[in-house]
């Protein structure tokens, strides 16, 4: 989802509803060329329930920047689809007969399969799913629930596509908490490697805070926290925020800044 030192980019969250996930500003692919025609986000389906499958084709198929390049009724299906059909977003169902959405993760962010590897949006049939805790772990850019709105969707996977994240951060709080309380790990000699603003940084985007959120607690401008976050990023080699949530929780390290 790795990505580690392009400068993040602002992105629109949707509203309303009660999705239990939000694309977030991370970092951002070069912009096509101008006068170019964007080229359409292409999108493989991975589910195991051919009618949920056919919805999403349609409503995915009816936006003028996406286009379903194939589906899988499993992960190996789907392991075998990527090389061919070349996507760059793939909507993965969790709980799957045959191979599983987290197994899938695994063979994908393993090194070993071939680039490019595309992004991955997990669904999920509640929020607090352990699977798709797994497979962000591996690789995941974040998760979704299956019945989301299609508008939210659709700004996730626009979100993805250009580098963020969707990413719950209360939800991953508890997903990954009982984590932290069972078998804390030692502060890593990397986090040590941040400056003193970039630790606070690090503790609001730990929260789930967008850059505007922090810019304005902090009172600096929203480019100086995209060069931080993009700095943090690098210094603790991870991927994106949701990496950095994931990260912070695992080491004790979440939400550290609580005097605000």
């Amino acid at each position: 989802m790795t990505n580690t030192t392009d400068e993040p980019a602002d992105q629109a969250r949707p509203t309303g509803g009660a999705d239990p996930a939000r694309p977030t500003d991370d970092v951002h692919q070069p912009a096509a060329p101008a006068g170019a025609t964007p080229r359409p986000i292409r999108v493989l389906l991975t589910d195991d329930q051919a009618l949920f499958r056919a919805g999403l084709r349609v409503v995915l198929d009816a936006q003028d920047d996406m286009v379903v390049v194939g589906e899988a009724s499993d992960g190996a299906e789907a392991l075998t689809a990527i090389p061919a059909v070349r996507p760059d977003v793939v909507l993965l169902d969790m709980r799957m007969a045959g191979m599983d959405g987290v197994e899938t993760v695994r063979h994908l962010f393993s090194g070993s399969f071939p680039a490019p590897v595309p992004r991955v949006i997990v669904l999920t049939t509640f929020g607090l799913d352990p699977a798709a805790a797994t497979a962000i772990r591996l690789g995941a850019s974040g998760f979704l629930l299956k019945d989301t709105t299609p508008p939210f969707l659709f700004a996730a996977i626009r979100a993805v596509h250009e580098g963020s994240s969707v990413i719950a951060p209360n939800d991953l709080a508890q997903l990954f908490g009982a984590d932290v309380e069972r078998a804390p790990k030692p502060q890593p000699t990397e986090f040590q490697s941040l400056s003193d603003r970039e630790r606070i940084v690090f503790g609001w985007a730990s929260r789930g805070l967008s850059n505007a959120e922090i810019a304005a607690k902090e009172f600096v401008t929203e480019s100086t926290v995209k060069t931080q976050i993009s700095s943090i990023l690098g210094k603790l080699q991870l991927r994106d925020r949701v990496q950095l949530v994931v990260y912070a929780h695992d080491h004790g390290l979440a939400g550290a800044r609580d005097d605000a």
